[in-house]
């Protein structure tokens, strides 16, 4: 198909700072750049090579066209007012729906790959989590946000937990597309593994690290002679309070905890292939680092409601935990019966194909091709 005849998609995705919702924003160009012209709207210009290196992707300007608010030599100090003062963050976010809604013309589809939002007419949208974007009428008026119109968008959430709180806030139904696993794990065997808890993800206390380092604590008081390697950056400026907390109990339990901070996505896939554990106390809309621990074979304790249960699978009760009591004693359940232990990864290990990049791209395209079909019939 030539570049003219080509259909063209624009992707809203306003802030590349790190996470889960980065690489599937990423993943979603990756999918759609060979077969559509591709717009990029975000708030400062891009650096591919960079995001390439961390998401395994192949993004380029040959292929990508980037509309940014802000040229690239600003990458830093923009970044960091987003990531540190939130009515930066959304003022910026929405202005950059402003300008997306000023072009919306000029292309045959509108995506969003960060959530709910009103395109000024019908688009597709991906869903992390409910009211994201449209919690304020403040922010709301400088996009001039309109609730109605984004429900007429079509609808992709990240898991069904999330797809059902979308269909209770906003009244519609979502496909659910899982998203990529794209971390590259050494393959160890469990007995190069170490007896060891992988816990990831950023030190701030919406992520209770804290918990963790105590629930381990009373397992290894049980007897068990277990490690744990925290991996995480910070969560902005302003957790600084929290982040000294846990550092001093790391420093208190140095003997079995290790901290990790802002490790490269090499360096982190070498250390979560040596755990053969994993634990995540967040009850998560979906839970991208619990996907990367079932990825690299270990078995991951988690809570007992999120998306997080459609990632370990529902019939592994037996990693399910209510509050931190509870995780004791599941822990030490599984610890304690070598049998139990292989019967999990055996189970564990049908779930890895959930998350791969080719599922998760050739859904992405036919959702695309659903829309167009429903739109434009022939």
């Amino acid at each position: 198909m030539s570049v003219a005849a080509k259909k063209s998609i624009a992707v809203y995705y306003p802030a590349f700072l790190g996470g889960g919702a980065e690489s599937v924003g990423l993943w979603m160009i990756e999918a759609l750049q060979s077969n559509y012209n591709v717009t990029l709207y975000t708030i400062v210009d891009v650096n591919f090579d960079r995001l390439n290196a961390l998401y395994g992707t192949h993004l380029s300007r040959d292929r990508i066209t980037v509309k940014s608010l802000f040229p690239r030599r600003l990458n830093a100090i923009v970044n960091s007012l987003i990531a540190n003062l939130k009515p930066i963050r959304m003022t910026l976010f929405h202005l950059l729906i402003r300008y997306l809604k000023q072009h919306n013309d000029r292309y045959d589809l509108l995506i969003s790959a960060y959530n709910a939002i009103d395109f000024g007419k019908p688009g597709l949208q991906y869903i992390h989590w409910i009211k994201v974007l449209e919690s304020n009428p403040f922010y709301n008026r400088i996009s001039n946000f309109s609730i109605p119109q984004m429900q007429s968008n079509t609808s992709v959430a990240n898991s069904y937990t999330v797809a059902d709180f979308a269909q209770k806030e906003y009244g519609f139904e979502s496909t659910v597309i899982y998203p990529p696993v794209v971390l590259q794990i050494p393959d160890m065997t469990w007995e190069q593994k170490e007896d060891a808890f992988i816990c990831s993800g950023r030190l701030t206390e919406a992520k209770q690290p804290h918990k963790v380092i105590s629930i381990l604590k009373q397992v290894r008081d049980r007897g068990f002679d277990i490690k744990l390697h925290l991996t995480g950056g910070g969560g902005g400026s302003y957790a600084w309070k929290y982040q000294n907390m846990v550092k001093k109990m790391v420093q208190e339990n140095a003997e079995w905890v290790t901290l990790h901070e802002n490790l490269n996505y090499e360096d982190y896939a070498q250390v979560i292939a040596r755990c053969r554990y994993g634990i995540h106390f967040k009850q998560e809309p979906f839970g991208i680092s619990i996907a990367e621990m079932v990825k690299a074979g270990a078995i991951p304790f988690v809570r007992s409601q999120g998306g997080q249960i459609e990632i370990v699978g529902d019939q592994n009760q037996e990693l399910f935990f209510n509050n931190p009591e509870e995780a004791v004693e599941r822990i030490v359940a599984v610890l304690s019966q070598s049998d139990l232990t292989t019967q999990l990864r055996n189970r564990l290990s049908k779930q890895k194909d959930l998350f791969s990049t080719d599922r998760f791209m050739a859904e992405v395209n036919q959702s695309v091709e659903r829309w167009f079909e429903a739109k434009c019939p022939s």
